[in-house]
């Protein structure tokens, strides 16, 4: 039976976080693109932990591209994190263990690497190499942290709802609707 990847995010965050101290979120949207793991610490410090199961979704981490919206200017994912033009502190990508050869992950990205155990169950993680610090900047000098907590929160509803949803019929009226009317 092979691990399901969240099954490696839960085995990862409850071994590797401090939920008294850090901010945790999966499949978190932020600035271009989807976070697989975002950590905030109390001070403002941000780490996103970019996943990577298989060698080929690794190396296409590599040729994914965003347009600047104010030049129209296309820009590498790695070219824009690596010159401190990004939103997080850190980045890492989480391994599992032997996948990918050190020397082609780059210079400013940490390396976690787990080993699975399919008999025990057991997900052990090894810190290979810590990332380097992109840039100073708390994640709430960058982001509005009452906005941010509002979209968790309505996140966190439509979850819930979604979940709900898969047990029972709930028919929802279009809130945009709703809002034609008041």
């Amino acid at each position: 039976m092979k691990l399901k990847i969240e099954e490696l995010v839960h085995a990862f965050i409850h071994s590797q976080c401090d939920f008294e101290k850090e901010i945790v979120l999966t499949n978190h949207f932020q600035a271009d693109w989807e976070a697989d793991l975002l950590i905030i610490d109390s001070e403002g410090f941000s780490h996103e932990i970019e996943i990577k199961l298989s060698k080929s979704d690794f190396k296409n981490d590599f040729k994914k591209s965003y347009i600047n919206t104010n030049t129209g200017e296309k820009f590498l994912k790695h070219d824009k994190i690596s010159c401190g033009d990004y939103i997080c502190n850190a980045f890492s990508f989480l391994l599992p263990m032997g996948m990918v050869d050190h020397s082609l992950v780059p210079e400013h990205c940490g390396i976690i690497e787990f080993y699975h155990n399919v008999d025990s169950w057991d997900t052990e993680f090894y810190l290979i190499r810590k990332p380097k610090k992109i840039h100073e900047d708390s994640y709430w000098g960058l982001n509005d942290k009452d906005l941010f907590i509002r979209k968790m929160a309505l996140n966190l509803l439509q979850r819930k709802m979604e979940i709900k949803g898969k047990h029972e019929e709930l028919i929802f009226k279009n809130p945009f609707e709703i809002k034609k009317f008041k």
